[in-house]
């Protein structure tokens, strides 16, 4: 509807209500009390509350129903008092369950029948004939209206899933063309690269022209690079961008779930040095995703985070168990070794840098999750297997 539904609402009620007052001129001319100031006042209380139908359905059929009994019993025309009670009935149908609309049906149609008995002139097979028609055909017209409406929701949803997973569909495939193009400009680095090297000291300007081919491919990557990061994210994602974690922050990870009631220790062996981002957010992931598991699942247990700078590759162990990684100690069952979210996320994670995992219990005790991610950049193009 073009306006809000409380005002189509309020609007209906004064509608009826000043239907119910027009029409209550012609009582006497139909043989029933002319309306008097009760009257109009009876008429009113029962049209003007079905403005809140929606909002509280029972309560304005109770009303609405108690309202034309009152009208009915002043020996006032009964029909002018019957929309209210209708719209009420037909409004339980569509917005509640079965059972009670059908008791309200019977509601209804005791109503009905008490105006067909007091009513001296009334012929009361007709009466009972329409104290069971009337609420049948509004209870079932109710329920037809709010079986369209879930369907009509249902259909809705199932609309903007579908459309959701086309918009997701197609920005896979966007980001699938960006990628080889980048891809095609890193290639194009890498040759130009290795030519300026090549023939830096022998021919100059050559090498002068593949630095400035390189400066401008790099450029255009980047450039793709940005394109492909905003197809890829939501259009809802309003959270303020922040710098990605590393392994410096890792001692502060720990900090907080230890502050979680976990104790957790943290040792570095090797000398710390700067990696490549991805692979100290990787790393970081990893931490932050074992630790978790722990907290969740082994809060009374100690754990011990490992990291072990190498030569050509970084080694990150979280060991966890209930009398600590360094003695032994029975796993708990509570603590998951299956292939949920998390552990799959992990495995994604160490495969796309080329590297390996391990997750699982410990034969003297325990549970460990193991990385291994290599550092040098031949081991960072992903092309080796990192089954893990």
């Amino acid at each position: 509807m073009r306006i809000r539904p409380q005002l189509a609402d309020a609007l209906i009620a004064v509608v009826l209500t000043c239907v119910s007052v027009v029409l209550g001129q012609e009582s006497a001319r139909q043989g029933w009390s002319p309306l008097d100031g009760w009257g109009y006042a009876t008429a009113v209380l029962a049209g003007l509350p079905l403005a809140f139908r929606v909002r509280a359905p029972l309560v304005v059929l109770l009303w609405s129903h108690l309202a034309f009994v009152v009208y009915v019993a002043g020996g006032y025309w009964p029909v002018v008092g019957t929309f209210g009670p209708m719209l009420a009935l037909y409004t339980v149908a569509s917005l509640c369950r079965l059972r009670t609309a059908v008791l309200c049906g019977f509601v209804m149609a005791g109503a009905w029948v008490y105006a067909g008995v007091a009513s001296p002139r009334a012929e009361m097979a007709s009466v009972v004939a329409e104290a069971l028609v009337y609420p049948l055909v509004l209870v079932r017209f109710g329920v037809l209206a709010r079986r369209s409406t879930e369907l009509t929701r249902q259909l809705r949803r199932e609309q903007a899933e579908r459309a959701r997973r086309e918009v997701a569909a197609e920005r896979g495939r966007i980001a699938r063309e960006l990628h080889d193009v980048v891809a095609h400009h890193m290639s194009v680095i890498s040759v130009q690269a290795g030519l300026a090297g090549f023939v830096f000291s022998s021919d100059p300007a050559t090498a002068r022209a593949a630095l400035s081919t390189i400066s401008g491919t790099s450029a255009e990557a980047l450039e793709e690079l940005r394109r492909m990061l905003r197809v890829l994210r939501e259009a809802e994602d309003t959270a303020p961008a922040a710098p990605m974690p590393g392994l410096a922050r890792v001692a502060e990870l720990v900090e907080r779930v230890r502050g979680g009631g976990v104790d957790v220790t943290l040792r570095t062996l090797g000398a710390p040095r700067p990696l490549a981002p991805g692979v100290e957010l990787c790393a970081y992931r990893v931490v932050q995703e074992a630790l978790t598991n722990v907290l969740k699942h082994a809060p009374d247990s100690r754990a011990e985070v490992q990291l072990r700078y190498e030569a050509r590759q970084l080694a990150v162990s979280v060991i966890n168990g209930r009398d600590g990684p360094r003695r032994q100690g029975a796993i708990q069952d509570r603590v998951r070794t299956g292939g949920g979210h998390g552990l799959i996320g992990m495995r994604e994670r160490a495969k796309l840098y080329g590297g390996s995992i391990s997750i699982g219990p410990r034969s003297e005790g325990g549970f460990a999750v193991t990385l291994t991610l290599p550092t040098s950049a031949g081991a960072l193009s992903g092309e080796e297997d990192a089954s893990g």
